[in-house]
C-alpha cells in the first residue's frame, strides 16, 4: 500500500483539504499506514501534478480543498483491482524472540511481558476508537471497524501468544535450572 492511494480512497468519500486528511489519518489509517504533515502534502501535490487530484476550492491562508479526479479513481480502482498485497513477511519483533537464548532467561521474559503490555496499550486505543465511530454509518466507518477488528483480532493473537511465550520460557529455566 502506498500514501498515494490512501489519500485517494480518503478523497473517494468526498473532498477534503490536507488539514482534513491528516486528521482522519490520525484517527483512522494510522493504525494501518501512518503518515506524517511533510508526507501527506507533498503526495498531494505530486498527485496534482500527475492528475490525480485537483484543488476543488480554495479557502483562506491558501487552505486548499482536494477531490479526486477520474484518473485518480481509475488508479484507486486499478491497484484495488490489479496489483496483489504486499504481505510483509518481515517481524523485528519476532526476529528478536528467535534469539532470546542471548541474554538471561528473566531479561527474555521481560521482553515477551513488553510485548503483551505493548498489545494491551494498543487494544486500548483500538476500544477508543471502535467507540468514536460507533453510531457512524457511512462507508469510510464501515470499512473503517472491519479493518479495526482485524487490529483488535491481531492484538488479542499478540497478547495470548506473548503470555504463552511467557510461560513457556519459565517452563524451560525451571527446568534447567
Amino acid at each position: 500500500m502506498s500514501l498515494r492511494h490512501a489519500v485517494l480512497g480518503l478523497l473517494s468519500a468526498g473532498p477534503a483539504s490536507g488539514y482534513d486528511l491528516l486528521k482522519t489519518f490520525e484517527i483512522s489509517l494510522a493504525n494501518v499506514w501512518p503518515a506524517t504533515q511533510s508526507q501527506l502534502y507533498s503526495e498531494l501535490n505530486r498527485m496534482a501534478e500527475a492528475g490525480l487530484v485537483q484543488a476543488a476550492a480554495e479557502g483562506p491562508r491558501g487552505r486548499k480543498e482536494y477531490a479526486i479526479t477520474d484518473a485518480g479513481l481509475d488508479e484507486l480502482r486499478h491497484w484495488m483491482t490489479e496489483v496483489e498485497p504486499d504481505r510483509v513477511r518481515r517481524s523485528d519483533m519476532l526476529l528478536r524472540v528467535f534469539f532470546l537464548n542471548v541474554i538471561p532467561p528473566h531479561q527474555a521474559v521481560e521482553y515477551l511481558h513488553k510485548q503483551v503490555d505493548h498489545a494491551e496499550e494498543t487494544l486500548a486505543a483500538y476500544e477508543e476508537i471502535k467507540q468514536s465511530i460507533a453510531g457512524e454509518d457511512d462507508r469510510l466507518a464501515v470499512y473503517g471497524r472491519i479493518a479495526l477488528e482485524w487490529g483488535v483480532r491481531y492484538m488479542e493473537m499478540v497478547r495470548t501468544w506473548g503470555q504463552w511465550a511467557q510461560q513457556e520460557l519459565q517452563a524451560a529455566a525451571a527446568t534447567h535450572q
